[in-house]
């Protein structure tokens, strides 16, 4: 029997009309897959609504993916595949198997043969990227810094020696009601020349990108990103 395959299908980044930032062909293969592998079955189902899927969502098998995923239930959710049906991958929001735990199933279905089919759609790591205007050619993804404010400021100190020393973009995310902290503290540790890029609601109507030198964020009034997805930039 041939194998199905398994589609990463890039979530919206916000409430935006699919056709707006998903190409057709990505569209498509929404529409015709029965089988799904998601991060949060409840977000995952309301995106398939938005992206106006033909069939009751209630005859979809919608699987969750453990943040901490073991062999034995990666195997479960690659059955499908190994039965010839076709699994998308979906994450919350953006690419999957980028800052999600999505990778284990994609590693586990190369492993097991299953084709792997990334699809195009909204990214908010290239976006910020492409909009920053920093080192393209080498950067770094962090994902989340340290809550704690001294921690967190450590973590930015160390990543502005780094971004100097290999003249490479530094990016990270922040959970969207400690924006205005993470902007504060930015500006605060940083030496004034040093780059910062703040990308939020990307691909949505209140999309902001701004870039400045970390000493000009000082005299910004860093609440108006608050509760805002968000991602953050810095080159040395």
């Amino acid at each position: 029997m041939t194998s199905g395959r398994l589609y990463l299908v890039p979530n919206l980044l916000g409430v935006v009309d699919p056709s707006a930032v998903l190409p057709a062909r990505t569209q498509q293969v929404i529409q015709r897959l029965s089988h799904w592998v998601v991060e949060t079955p409840k977000a995952a189902r309301a995106f398939l609504r938005t992206a106006g899927v033909p069939r009751p969502i209630a005859e979809l098998s919608i699987a969750p993916l453990p943040s901490e995923p073991d062999p034995g239930s990666i195997d479960v959710l690659l059955a499908p595949a190994r039965s010839g049906h076709d699994i998308g991958l979906l994450s919350d929001a953006g690419a999957p198997g980028v800052a999600d735990p999505g990778a284990a199933l994609v590693a586990a279905a190369h492993a097991a043969a299953v084709p792997v089919v990334p699809l195009v759609g909204p990214s908010a790591i290239l976006l910020g990227l492409m909009a920053a205007g920093m080192n393209g050619q080498r950067f770094t993804f962090h994902g989340y810094l340290p809550v704690k404010a001294e921690a967190r400021e450590a973590a930015l100190q160390r990543l502005e020696r780094r971004s100097r020393d290999e003249g490479a973009t530094q990016l990270f995310i922040e959970t969207p009601y400690r924006n205005a902290a993470m902007i504060e503290s930015l500006a605060r540790v940083l030496q004034p020349a040093t780059a910062v890029c703040v990308a939020a609601d990307l691909t949505l109507d209140t999309e902001t990108i701004e870039r400045r030198p970390a000493g000009r964020w000082r005299n910004e009034d860093a609440s108006r990103f608050d509760r805002r997805p968000a991602l953050f930039l810095l080159l040395a």
